[in-house]
């Protein structure tokens, strides 16, 4: 049996023998004190948050994901969930595996109480959102992840999700939120508009080679991958189990509602009009994406001439990663992380090159990159919260 004095033993960070702690276990002397290390019951402690976050559709994925992520970030609480259809219920009996997040129940949209909160995520399908943030106090930071506020131009709104749009007024105040190419716009918005999954993966390899006059801005073909969680969690005759197994099919051929997002996005790049061929694939998969991308090379450019300039863009940068030469990326290596991993490869084409791009679309494809975002916003490091290492195996 041993005795030591308390002024020489060290405690773990968080240690305070109160609210549950416990000490499990003492390590041997090291420089005259002794370590202890100690498990605390985190149940019982509830600290208060700096930022009291809404999350408006938190039934849904990219909702579930905003929870998620936020069960580790030591600014962001949640105060307020909606979801129409689940109202009343608690977040872990809509997804068991949520059931350890002490949360508030879940209220329909038109009974949320807004005093209690700073920020707000809105996860809502797209038509819906631009009649609701149109209502919320005007002092709320607020980050979309619909597609609702993307597209500048309301005219090509209406075109392509067919309806006009209802918060025009609005539109021209949101700032689109691909975080590594617009970050100091990002930083002074009130209202976000998250990018889409496909998007993201396609014009983070691209605008820097485009912004440097690397590829001609002419036939650009892409083509895309993407896990059945991106087509939502509503019930769809197309995404049973029988119909998704086993196979693979291409959809929204010619006229995804991600083409004049992802035209906008190059288009401001090149300050130029840039037309491309984007053909998307449900594969067999809950979530990951790869866009793989044919460019044509400028004159005189080379491989290592992209390879470099993507090296040079994204080398100070957390989440977008370029690989050494000739690693190609894989989808199961981003999984559940806020991750882009990128690379390129010479075509046999003379001329070509191939570009492959790899998210998970639930996370840095759409709830990762919106946190992402509201970090910047609210003047927080933009990683908080977000440093989860992939999912692997």
């Amino acid at each position: 049996m041993w005795t030591a004095n308390f002024s020489s033993i060290s405690f773990g960070t968080g240690c305070s023998g109160k609210d549950g702690a416990i000490i499990t276990k003492v390590n041997k002397r090291k420089e005259g004190k002794i370590f202890v290390k100690c498990a605390v019951n985190t149940k019982t402690q509830k600290p208060d948050k700096a930022v009291r976050i809404g999350v408006l559709g938190a039934s849904g994925y990219t909702g579930s994901e905003i929870v998620r992520l936020l069960a580790n970030h030591p600014h962001f609480g949640i105060s307020l969930m909606t979801a129409d259809r689940k109202a009343g219920q608690s977040i872990g009996s809509v997804f068991p595996h949520l059931v350890s997040q002490d949360l508030p129940d879940m209220v329909a949209i038109k009974d949320a109480d807004f005093s209690d909160v700073d920020a707000v995520f809105c996860c809502l399908p797209h038509g819906t959102t631009q009649e609701i943030i149109k209502g919320l106090p005007k002092g709320l930071k607020i980050v979309d992840l619909s597609a609702d506020f993307r597209l500048r131009d309301i005219s090509e709104y209406e075109e392509w999700y067919g309806q006009a749009h209802r918060a025009p007024d609005l539109q021209k105040e949101a700032v689109y939120g691909l975080t590594e190419i617009l970050r100091e716009e990002i930083k002074s918005a009130r209202l976000v508009a998250n990018p889409g999954c496909y998007p993201t993966s396609i014009q983070l390899p691209l605008v820097p080679l485009i912004k440097a006059n690397l590829i001609q801005y002419r036939n650009i073909i892409i083509d895309s991958k993407s896990g059945v969680s991106g087509a939502g969690r509503g019930a769809k005759e197309a995404n049973l189990y029988t119909e998704i197994s086993e196979g693979i099919y291409s959809y929204g051929m010619t006229r995804h509602r991600h083409v004049p997002e992802i035209e906008q996005g190059l288009s401001d790049a090149a300050h130029s009009k840039i037309t491309i061929s984007f053909t998307p694939h449900l594969m067999p998969m809950n979530r990951g994406m790869q866009s793989t991308i044919y460019v044509e090379m400028a004159a005189g450019v080379t491989i290592e001439d992209l390879y470099q300039q993507l090296k040079i863009s994204y080398q100070d940068e957390e989440f977008v990663i370029l690989l050494e030469r000739g690693v190609v990326p894989h989808t199961h290596n981003v999984r559940g992380s806020n991750y882009n991993l990128i690379n390129v490869f010479a075509d046999r084409i003379p001329g070509r090159a191939i570009i492959t791009s790899v998210i998970d679309n639930l996370v840095k494809g759409a709830s990762g990159q919106a946190l992402q975002n509201l970090n910047i916003m609210l003047g927080y490091p933009e990683n908080t919260g977000l440093l989860y290492q992939p999912l692997f195996p």
